[in-house]
């Protein structure tokens, strides 16, 4: 059902939606018609399209922003943040260009941020009971798992750490300095965002799937997160990450070693076995250990040159 377009959408903010596509020539019409009810200003960034998808934008009256070849999710959202602040936007939303998001939710996501209730909007597939229901058990297991896995790193109460359906305030776009060209970019803007003590809210939203749309392979989807989320705390906590396994490595090799002692004293029969895998799990807790200790030292002083 569709919401009324002047719900909490008060001038004179300037609210613009951006639209990262590929290959959309089906999709993209139905969205715009439904996302201009809500925005001055439409983006679509056309990453490398071979179909119609930039053309039917622009004869809409969309602004499309074309690249040639096929970079990547993050660097086509990358781009739009970009864009979203060099036109001085106070808000910026994004959705998916497959059709699973619904742009008459739009003023969902908008309101928390023009009550000042929120830097970041998230639309969560996860709230509602009946929302849930509309997402193929595949996706739903990796979707939790992931989202499961970035709450230990950030933002503990989050239900959907990969939707593609978010708004942003000013704010939160100045602050964001985005890397990642893939998927992995809606866990990096999570983990930045933490770092830079932004508000996040999320809402319920409804989706809708039509077979499997995803051009990306659920596989290597969830090891570049996985990837990257493991690089990020390797180096935001290196103490944990490398010093807790060192630590570790250490107790089991003193317990073979204890072990292989024990068995010498009591029949003289000396265990190479025991005694090659106590010194294997030595070296790997202090190499653990002493690299957990020189990630710590230069983050440490990287720090403190940024402080003066």
């Amino acid at each position: 059902m569709a919401i009324d377009p002047s719900v909490n959408l008060v001038p004179p903010k300037k609210i613009i939606v951006c639209i990262p596509a590929f290959n959309e020539e089906k999709n993209i019409s139905d969205i715009l018609n439904k996302a201009k009810n809500y925005a001055k200003e439409i983006i679509v960034y056309d990453d490398g399209s071979t179909d119609k998808t930039a053309e039917i934008a622009t004869n809409m009256g969309a602004v499309v922003i074309r690249n040639p070849k096929n970079k990547g999710y993050g660097k086509a959202l990358s781009e739009l943040f970009k864009y979203a602040l060099t036109c001085n936007a106070d808000v910026m939303i994004t959705l998916d260009s497959d059709g699973q998001h619904d742009a008459n939710q739009i003023p969902l996501l908008v309101d928390p941020l023009l009550h000042n209730e929120a830097d970041i909007v998230i639309g969560s597939r996860f709230l509602k009971r009946e929302d849930l229901k509309n997402v193929p058990s595949y996706r739903s297991i990796g979707i939790r798992a992931i989202t499961k896995m970035t709450k230990v790193a950030c933002y503990e109460n989050i239900t959907d750490s990969q939707s593609g359906f978010r708004s942003y305030s000013r704010n939160a776009l100045s602050k964001l300095r985005l890397y990642e060209d893939g998927m992995a970019i809606s866990t990096e803007i999570l983990l930045k965002a933490n770092e830079q003590n932004l508000r996040i809210v999320e809402v319920p939203i409804t989706v809708r799937y039509f077979g499997d749309s995803s051009t990306h392979n659920p596989v290597t989807h969830g090891i570049s997160i996985v990837s990257h989320l493991l690089r990020h705390m390797s180096f935001k906590k290196p103490l944990l990450f490398y010093g807790l396994p060192g630590i570790i490595f250490l107790v089991v090799s003193s317990l073979f070693m204890y072990t292989a002692l024990d068995l010498f004293s009591s029949t003289r029969y000396v265990s190479t076995n025991m005694v090659i895998l106590s010194l294997g799990f030595a070296i790997m807790g202090i190499l653990l250990l002493a690299t957990s200790a020189i990630i710590y030292t230069i983050i440490s002083l990287f720090k403190g040159q940024l402080r003066e």
